[in-house]
This record gives structure tokens, C-alpha cells and sequence, in this order.
């Protein structure tokens, strides 16, 4: 059913240039949206928010391409994927987004201020694939198939990154206390 509304929602801000309509799609997904840029800068709430800031208006700009196909979002996500791509592109590898500290000033809803710094310092053990494989796959539930979609690799691929990544994981958290 929510596809159907997302779908209508598309519809409207495509033939008739319905603000509040993507403002709707918006309010619907800019929470998955932003927990995703969170995960992937470990914590970085203001580039979190300028990524996210920045997938929306891609998302406005090309609208008209989309085709349906998968869901909303799904298409959403991948241009999420993209809009990170670019930014680490852009940084030239001058500083490693793996080296930017947790934000302990998170407003959104997240675990106990001490697990998350946990979660986002074991994250930074992961390369960033495994990043987004394990964040996609487990934070955000995803399936394999969507999260290939998402990323443009092979589902094998996606498998490979996730058990991979589950394993530095696991090893980083029992090494820090943490049992199971």
C-alpha cells in the first residue's frame, strides 16, 4: 500500500510539480536516508545531514527517471549510494572518512551514548563496502537482492562483503568486552 501512495506521490510532483508532495516523500524517507549517511560517516550528524540534503535534491532533479521498477526506496538509497561515492571521490583521499570521528552529539533516535561509539568504532574497522553491505543488510533490513540494486554489485559480492564485514565485527566487539 505504501508503494502505491509513494507511486501517486511521484506521479503528482511529476506532471503537476507538487511540492508538497515530494515534501511528503521527504518526511517518509529522510529518516532512512539519514540514519544511512550516519552509519557511513560514523556518526557525523552535519555531514550526515548535507549528504542527505543533497540526495533529496538529485532526488527532485530526476524524479521523471524514475521508473517504477523497484521501490521508492530503493531508487532512494541507490542515489544515496551515489551522493557518498561522489563525496568520497571529491575528498581525494586527503583525509579518510574512516579516520572522522563520531559526532557525540547526536539528536536523531540512537542507542545508549556508550554503544554507539562502540557501533561507530567498530564500524570503522570495516572497509567502506562492508560498511554499506553490514548497514543496509542489518540496520536498515534490506534483502541481498535490494542491496545489490542498491550499490550495483553482485549479490555475490554483497554476501562476501557482509560475511566479511560480520567477522572483523564480531572479532572488534569481543575483543572490547562484548560477549555475543
Amino acid at each position: 500500500m505504501k508503494t502505491l501512495t509513494d507511486l501517486s506521490l511521484i506521479a503528482q510532483v511529476v506532471i503537476s510539480h507538487n511540492r508538497r508532495a515530494f515534501d511528503t516523500l521527504v518526511s517518509r524517507h529522510q529518516s532512512q536516508v539519514r540514519r544511512f549517511f550516519l552509519h557511513q560517516t560514523l556518526g557525523d550528524a552535519p555531514l550526515s545531514d548535507d549528504l542527505a540534503q543533497e540526495t533529496f535534491i538529485r532526488a527532485w532533479l530526476r524524479l521523471g527517471t524514475f521508473q517504477g521498477l523497484s521501490n521508492f526506496s530503493t531508487w532512494l538509497l541507490r542515489i544515496a549510494h551515489n551522493v557518498l561515492y561522489d563525496y568520497l571521490r571529491s575528498k581525494k583521499e586527503t583525509s579518510r572518512l574512516d579516520d572522522v570521528p563520531p559526532d557525540r552529539e547526536e539528536t536523531c533516535e540512537q542507542p545508549p551514548v556508550d554503544t554507539r561509539i562502540d557501533i561507530y568504532e567498530a564500524l570503522a574497522q570495516v572497509k567502506r563496502e562492508e560498511r554499506t553491505c553490514l548497514t543496509l543488510f542489518y540496520m536498515e533490513d534490506l534483502t541481498i537482492p535490494k542491496i545489490a540494486t542498491i550499490t550495483g554489485m553482485p549479490e555475490g559480492t554483497v554476501k562476501s562483503h557482509l560475511a566479511r564485514g560480520k567477522a572483523k565485527l564480531s572479532n572488534y566487539l569481543k575483543q572490547h568486552g562484548y560477549e555475543s
